[in-house]
């Protein structure tokens, strides 16, 4: 009686138990650096607007915020809100966390842009602590810049 050769195992039943896993984590791993490039190019995108930027340059300059949240005052990563708009017109609607060394706030920016020149009806400091509300807008809501 003779014995049937048992063929060779090929690359795939030698090596299923670690390639397959490997595949997954690798698949999953290129998923999340997709989604962390976008988040990325978004809150980028968000905190270069000039509404971010006249917002914030506000509030570190306010002596009532700084008194509130003690200094350095700095932006939380994660913005909320929306900016949409051309070079002429537009609107922005962003609430944007602040720390400062005594306490945490958010920032609120409410602004439309028409003929180039944002207005800010909202930009307000809500601190987290007794919910007061510090109010940053100058007396007639323009920011006093022209915009882009």
């Amino acid at each position: 009686m003779s014995q049937i050769p048992v063929p060779p195992r090929n690359w795939w039943n030698r090596n299923w138990k670690w390639f397959v896993p490997t595949l997954v984590v690798t698949g999953m791993a290129l998923v999340a650096a997709f989604i962390l490039a976008i988040m990325s190019f978004v809150f980028g995108m968000m905190k270069s607007s000039e509404p971010y930027q006249t917002g914030l340059s506000r509030a570190r300059a306010d002596a009532a915020v700084v008194a509130a949240l003690g200094e350095p005052i700095t932006p939380g990563y994660f913005v909320q809100g929306n900016i949409n708009g051309s070079a002429a017109s537009g609107e922005a609607n962003l609430a944007i966390p602040l720390k400062g060394s005594r306490g945490a706030a958010t920032l609120y920016v409410e602004a439309s842009k028409q003929a180039g020149q944002w207005r800010y009806d909202t930009l307000v400091v809500a601190l987290d602590e007794d919910g007061q509300r510090i109010d940053l807008r100058d007396d007639d809501g323009e920011s006093g810049e022209s915009g882009n």
